[in-house]
């Protein structure tokens, strides 16, 4: 049987306009399967993270269609990729973007408050079995400042997760660990794609990272050199 395409970019063109116009991204198509662990590389200014944010819906300027979980995003407005983002989209960025004057277990939660599908009983729960997942419930009533940073990246994850995304988008999320930090991010991604099913495309300019992971996207100067 057929694997399920959970992404699906068709000729994505995007340019620049300012100083003046540059395009980035190249009639760029490939599709992503459920379940696959995907690596975005390319040299600096090859347009791999233009391309990831794209992707996330984030970023809607551009040209061709993109089909996430069956669902054509390019053209819907805003809110209603805001709300399609929420429900279906994990984000691990470089930096943490953690509340420091919150608490692991409060970061963790906010995604699920602001969907607001389930009590917020239910949602600190959820929380709390993320954050064991992760081996960080003994941090949850610490505050985000006081964590290291591997713990700042793990809490990040599991914010991520809380909201049971079918895909988990990554911005070089190891680029501020050490290696060993480093390593146990690329096994909780490898366990998510493995035993959950979920979909992991991150940009990465780790190359260990990148050889390890299902499939390597490469990008040169806006095209698709390599996949």
């Amino acid at each position: 049987m057929q694997q399920e395409i959970a992404l699906s970019a068709s000729n994505i063109v995007k340019y620049f306009y300012q100083p003046e116009s540059f395009q980035v991204l190249k009639d760029i198509s490939f599709q992503v399967r459920k379940g696959e662990f995907l690596s975005l590389v390319g040299k600096s200014g090859s347009g791999k993270s233009t391309l990831l944010y794209v992707l996330s819906t984030m970023d809607t300027d551009y040209k061709g269609s993109l089909v996430v979980n069956g669902e054509t995003l390019t053209g819907k407005t805003q809110n209603e990729l805001a709300a399609f983002r929420n429900a279906h989209i994990g984000f691990v960025f470089q930096f943490h973007y953690l509340l420091p004057e919150f608490t692991a277990l409060q970061n963790v939660m906010l995604p699920a408050l602001k969907l607001a599908r389930k009590s917020k009983a239910e949602i600190e729960a959820d929380a709390y079995e993320h954050l064991s997942m992760l081996d960080l419930k003994e941090q949850a009533k610490k505050s985000t400042a006081k964590l290291s940073g591997g713990q700042q990246q793990r809490v990040a994850i599991a914010r991520a997760l809380i909201n049971e995304p079918s895909i988990i988008m990554g911005d070089e999320p190891t680029g501020n660990l050490d290696s060993k930090n480093a390593q146990i991010v690329f096994d909780i991604f490898r366990q998510l794609a493995g035993e959950r099913g979920q979909t992991i495309i991150t940009v990465t300019h780790d190359e260990d990272f990148a050889k390890r992971s299902d499939r390597i996207i490469e990008l040169s100067d806006g095209n698709l050199v390599a996949s």
